[in-house]
């Protein structure tokens, strides 16, 4: 899609108005069936997170997006908070990014979990995203300075879009590992699983294979004969079962792991970077500097291979997200149970 050019921030008044609309989306979506999350979260024990000195009382609220992983890094925030010994507020599963942009922008929520790309493109309206990571960081981190938010250190993993092929045709293909190695296969194993948006996006199918050195439509390169669209998710199951040699992904999500699928390389850097980095309204931060410590320990440990563990505990599995992010602070010493 095509975006419009950075803009400055909009006035607090209007952003926390915004907001105040925000929330009550949030609790008219409660009578469609989208519920608020709880504020339920397993009781915590000492771990290498301890209660910051002299806190008095202090409250933090933690917001999030409402799908999978976002769910499981809003319950480590709340807990790792709580660890800390905040008197946490609990506003994670809230629908959209852009309501939950809005909670930070208007004081209404202390910490998120963010991705760089989607601030980069979506928030700040920037055309192109930045593949390398720490560029990428770097220039949301000081965009935001002036919106009052302090981005921390972002995490390894990187939930952007992906080629994957399943891992038994691997050997198959000539040991494939990048996406580099597919315009070296022949032109009828260059089949594609991909969904209708990521087809017709403009940093989507038709440039990737261009960056690539592969013309869609032409015989010497991807005959769209070798296209298939699927509707969202089902490209999973179909690279899986062997509709298509390769599947566009994203590259934490848990069904990579359960169906043994295999992420390519992307060699040339054509994705943008989506790093997820804990997101703190400044003033806050400026008040509890240790903030900042603590999810400083914490990023460093959620990779890819964490996070697609975690999100297929919760999408395969069906376990809570409270629960899952809860097992995950213990097993790093974070945390304990009581």
């Amino acid at each position: 899609m095509f975006r419009k050019p950075f803009q400055k921030p909009l006035r607090k008044p209007f952003r926390k108005a915004a907001a105040a609309g925000a929330i009550v989306a949030v609790m008219a979506l409660t009578g469609c069936g989208l519920q608020p999350a709880t504020s339920y979260v397993p009781d915590v024990g000492p771990g290498s997170i301890t209660k910051i000195p002299n806190l008095h009382n202090a409250k933090l609220t933690v917001t999030s997006k409402n799908f999978t992983e976002q769910l499981i890094l809003g319950k480590i925030g709340v807990l790792a908070a709580q660890a800390a010994g905040f008197k946490v507020t609990d506003l994670t599963n809230v629908p959209g990014s852009q309501p939950v942009r809005e909670l930070m922008l208007a004081d209404q929520a202390d910490l998120t979990w963010e991705y760089t790309g989607t601030a980069w493109l979506t928030y700040m309206q920037q055309k192109e995203g930045i593949p390398d990571k720490d560029a990428q960081f770097k220039a949301v981190h000081d965009a935001d300075l002036k919106n009052g938010l302090t981005w921390g250190a972002p995490a390894p993993m990187n939930n952007t879009y992906a080629i994957a092929v399943r891992s038994e045709a691997v050997a198959k293909l000539g040991n494939i590992s990048s996406i580099s190695d597919i315009a070296k296969l022949p032109v009828n194993e260059r089949t594609f699983c991909v969904e209708a948006e990521f087809n017709s996006r403009p940093d989507g199918l038709n440039p990737l294979l261009q960056h690539y050195g592969m013309s869609r439509g032409s015989v010497d390169g991807v005959p769209d004969a070798n296209i298939g669209i699927y509707d969202t998710g089902a490209v999973y199951s179909a690279t899986d079962k062997g509709d298509c040699n390769f599947g566009e992904v994203f590259a934490t999500d848990g069904r990579i792991k359960s169906l043994g699928l295999t992420v390519l390389k992307d060699d040339k850097k054509f994705f943008p970077a989506y790093n997820v980095a804990p997101v703190f309204n400044s003033q806050v931060l400026k008040d509890h500097p240790q903030l900042a410590d603590i999810f400083s320990k914490i990023t460093p440990k959620l990779t890819d291979d964490a996070l697609r563990s975690m999100n297929l505990k919760v999408d395969v599995e069906g376990q809570e997200p409270a629960n899952v992010a809860f097992n995950w602070l213990v097993s790093q010493g974070f945390i304990s149970k009581p």
